[in-house]
């Protein structure tokens, strides 16, 4: 871990909100904290190597997997967004996504695919995918690099800031590469979640899934949707499910055309706490 990456996730907050002597006092610490979270942060994992000292994981299910790996995808996980040294060993519960991606991904599980994830941080769902699709390759995306855990012949970490247009642009779509599956777990804001669907929609292979993480948070989070706009990404995904018409912002009239014209399924789920959005394409 970058000490850029340790500040923006664990002090970025706190300085920025901080009066003028309490802000010295956590700059001044800062490179302390850092130092001491430097043994806990997380060891690096050679999937291939571990792939073959633990071959029975490439027969589990999902659910089984996302809790080995503590993805919070799964059912119970420890929580991995504290700062390493506060971590505690208790499992909580988790956003139970698993029995839905299952149910989706159980049929071509053993096909080669190029599967994408956006909001990868450390890895863990990148680990469990690694596992139950023992044929494919995964591209895992965030904009903390330095925090993923574990390399493979079969995976590919790289950067992106999916807030941006011009980053998903140069460092997406701009790759010859078209995924069989999109899974959406960045930010989660109103823009972020819009503009990934639908400038990302255009890279997904005929019949391929694009997912969508935490579908409510710009309609039950304040943080996620600062000055209440509307339409959200929910909402749109409603309005085109009932054959309601919509606009935003944040979406151009080529791209709006294109998911119109070739998306075949939207389906919402509720998780333990929160939504999730399947889309399938023609």
């Amino acid at each position: 871990m970058k000490f850029k990456t340790f500040y923006k996730l664990f002090y970025a907050h706190r300085v920025k909100k901080a009066k003028n002597l309490l802000k010295i006092y956590l700059i001044i610490i800062l490179p302390f904290k850092y130092l001491y979270n430097l043994p806990f942060v997380p060891s690096k994992i050679n999937l291939d190597k571990l792939e073959k000292k633990k071959s029975d994981l490439l027969d589990k299910d999902l659910n089984y997997l996302f809790d080995y790996f503590n993805s919070d995808k799964g059912n119970f996980y420890e929580n991995q967004y504290a700062q390493p040294s506060k971590r505690k060993r208790e499992k909580i519960k988790a956003h139970g996504y698993g029995k839905f991606y299952e149910s989706y991904f159980k049929d071509f599980k053993d096909k080669e695919l190029n599967i994408l994830e956006i909001g990868s941080f450390y890895g863990n769902a990148s680990a469990s995918f690694f596992f139950y699709f023992k044929n494919s390759f995964l591209y895992a995306a965030d904009i903390y690099t330095d925090l993923f855990r574990y390399n493979s012949k079969r995976m590919q970490n790289f950067y992106v800031d999916s807030s941006e247009e011009k980053s998903i642009q140069e460092n997406i779509i701009n790759k010859k590469i078209e995924f069989d599956i999109i899974i959406e777990d960045a930010g989660h804001s109103l823009k972020d979640q819009i503009i990934s669907l639908f400038l990302l929609f255009k890279k997904l292979k005929s019949g391929g899934l694009f997912i969508v993480e935490e579908l409510d948070f710009p309609d039950t989070r304040k943080d996620m949707n600062l000055n209440n706009e509307k339409p959200t990404l929910r909402e749109i995904l409603n309005q085109i499910k009932n054959n309601i018409s919509f606009d935003s912002k944040y979406i151009s009239p080529e791209d709006k055309k294109y998911f119109l014209d070739n998306f075949s399924s939207i389906e919402i789920f509720i998780g333990n706490f929160n939504e999730i959005a399947i889309i399938k394409k023609k």
